[in-house]
């Protein structure tokens, strides 16, 4: 592999480079700040003001939250979250649905209990899936917005990438040559992308069944390889040229690639951005280190929205994720993922325990 020396990273370790970055995040854009007006909190400024709704998704009684990672929403307006489960926990699903008020619909997925991580959506002949990522057990599957298991695939053993035992669940972590996915996207021409941003760093292309066609990426030190490519998404903004755009995450940077892996540029200016969604020529940006972030056509800060440096330094010395009786309104301690609603609200989750989904209601 290209790398010159091993570059094993755990999570932990992602949450404390944020603090060594403070100096450049007080460098950028200071345009979203925390107002209350008549008890409603607000983030944002101009055109970009949104009320805080924490605690928006509620689960019935006899589920709970564990540590919450990624949402999307269906074209009917329905809200999927998936959460990591935990392993001794086999019996509770890890996908919830809830309507457009926050009101549980259904769950299901208790397969990825121990790892769930990365979860998106596309229509296929006219319908919906849900494509999921894993990393214990270390799989990825397609499934049905009921929760129907299309299909489930392990590690490319044909890319010649990963050890021995990784085509299945072997509970081995920490290694460049493990298999942890952690996020897909969707490609126009029926191919997905899928990210092993926990293990290999490999980026690897597969056809609209799931059968592996390419890799690039992986680790080393320059512009086309990763430590942690965390989230990707194929950005077709209108005025931009179509690229996929993945996150460096702990090296606080976006990089665009063509599909085939030729690398087209970076954006600096981030913490540990995590994932992406797009809505019109905007782009979300959800970064682990406490804040999201709104980015026009241009890739230029529309809104950082809860960037209080101060709070971020607290929530990374004092491993704030585990102690729900320190967060406060209107703050972020890790954003996970985010996306927008049809009218341009934002969900939020955030990888704490017991886990957090916030909603940014738009104003204006």
């Amino acid at each position: 592999m290209p790398s010159k020396k091993p570059l094993s990273v755990t999570r932990r370790e992602f949450v404390k480079t944020a603090a060594a970055t403070t100096a450049a995040v007080l460098a950028a854009p200071a345009i979203a700040t925390e107002s209350k007006s008549d008890s409603k909190i607000i983030l944002g400024e101009g055109d970009h003001r949104y009320e805080v709704h924490h605690g928006w998704a509620q689960l019935p009684k006899e589920f709970e939250w564990q540590t919450t990672h990624n949402c999307t929403i269906d074209r009917d307006g329905l809200v999927y979250i998936i959460h990591e489960g935990r392993d001794n926990r086999r019996d509770h699903p890890t996908i919830f649905v809830f309507d457009g008020d926050g009101k549980y619909v259904r769950s299901f997925g208790n397969q990825f209990a121990g790892g769930a991580h990365g979860m998106d959506l596309r229509e296929v002949d006219g319908e919906e899936f849900l494509y999921v990522t894993s990393y214990r057990p270390k799989m990825f599957a397609k499934l049905s917005l009921k929760g129907d298991e299309v299909w489930r695939r392990h590690a490319p053993m044909e890319s010649g990438k990963y050890a021995a035992g990784e085509e299945a669940d072997n509970h081995i972590y920490g290694q460049r040559d493990n298999f942890m996915p952690t996020n897909i996207c969707f490609l126009p021409d029926g191919d997905f992308l899928l990210a092993d941003g926990y293990g290999s760093f490999w980026i690897h292309r597969y056809d609209k069944d799931a059968n592996w066609k390419s890799c690039w990426g992986g680790p080393g030190e320059g512009d086309n390889s990763f430590i942690n490519p965390h989230g990707l998404w194929y950005d077709d903004r209108p005025g931009r040229e179509p690229a996929v755009v993945v996150t460096d995450r702990v090296r606080h940077k976006l990089k665009y690639f063509t599909p085939e892996g030729e690398y087209l540029s970076t954006v600096e200016g981030f913490l540990l951005p995590c994932h992406f969604d797009l809505h019109g020529d905007t782009m979300l940006v959800p970064d682990l280190s406490s804040r999201v972030t709104i980015l026009d056509k241009d890739n230029q800060p529309l809104a950082h929205l809860a960037n209080f440096p101060d709070w971020q330094k607290q929530v990374d010395e004092k491993k704030l994720r585990t102690q729900p009786d320190t967060w406060q309104a209107g703050k972020f301690v890790h954003p996970h993922d985010a996306c927008f609603d049809h009218e341009g609200n934002i969900i939020v989750t955030e990888w704490v325990e017991p886990g957090r989904v916030t909603k940014l209601t738009r104003l204006g």
